[in-house]
């Protein structure tokens, strides 16, 4: 048994440990704002302390390079000091840590290989799947945007798509496969409101979630109009400060599926 998955018993289940699948899905439907931190990237402990009580609805555990079980380890338990929930979001299957809420499976949708739709995802559940606690885990349709950003380059995304391209991912990510959140991936840069609002046109039930280059009050409020969830990650690592302005942001903003 690996040591990196946590195993919960028939027992444990029926006392309610007790977060199915739907009940993560039913938590993050609740989320305006999270910080994205990433383990491969050094953050004093004041900062991390000011984003884990800025009132932020969760905080995300999870990158493209350098992670490992022992970085994402260190950072957990670091936040684990604070009361706010924890997710990690798992791009790498030996990385997984016990002790979060919940843990965020990502596919991209616009991946220009199989391997980042099933072919890594069916490795790792051909490894693992008898100990892996399904009722904590979330599956994130990514539509990845930025053709400069690492996971861009990694996952051999088709980033050359307009709206509608975008809106049928959505559509095919919620009416084909029941993915319970679309994720707009635009890391390490701004994106177009356009498209995250053809994402939002594409989706009933799907969370929409937005990530990239959230720089302050007018990135946060427009991408919240559309967006269920907004997502800081670069901006805490350059300008903590700004990044914890953008809570009350999000949240203030009318949008999303309300």
């Amino acid at each position: 048994m690996p040591d990196s998955f946590v195993v919960y018993n028939s027992a444990e289940r029926e006392a309610g440990c007790g977060r199915g699948a739907s009940m993560l899905e039913e938590r993050m439907k609740h989320w305006r704002h999270a910080f994205k931190l990433d383990p491969n990237r050094a953050l004093p402990d004041r900062a991390l302390e000011e984003v884990c009580t800025s009132g932020t609805d969760a905080v995300i555990v999870g990158g493209t390079d350098g992670i490992t079980y022992e970085n994402s380890r260190r950072l957990i338990e670091r936040i684990s000091a604070y009361p706010v929930e924890c997710v990690q979001e798992i791009s790498d299957a030996e990385a997984v840590v016990p002790g979060v809420s919940g843990y965020l499976l990502p596919v991209v949708l616009n991946a220009g290989s199989v391997e980042w739709v099933l072919g890594a995802q069916q490795r790792a559940i051909k490894r693992y799947g008898d100990w892996i606690p399904w009722d904590m885990v979330a599956v994130l349709g990514y539509v990845v945007m930025n053709p400069a950003s690492k996971v861009a380059r990694r996952t051999g995304s088709q980033t050359r798509i307009d709206a509608e391209d975008v809106k049928a991912y959505a559509r095919m990510a919620e009416r084909m496969f029941r993915i319970p959140a679309v994720y707009v991936e635009y890391s390490g840069t701004y994106g177009d409101e356009k498209i995250v609002r053809a994402a939002r046109e594409g989706t009933d039930r799907s969370h929409l979630f937005y990530g990239g280059g959230i720089a302050g009050e007018t990135e946060a409020r427009t991408m919240a109009k559309w967006a269920d969830t907004v997502v800081v990650g670069n901006l805490v690592y350059r300008n903590v400060a700004a990044a914890l302005e953008t809570v009350h942001q999000a949240k203030e903003a009318k949008g999303g599926s309300e």
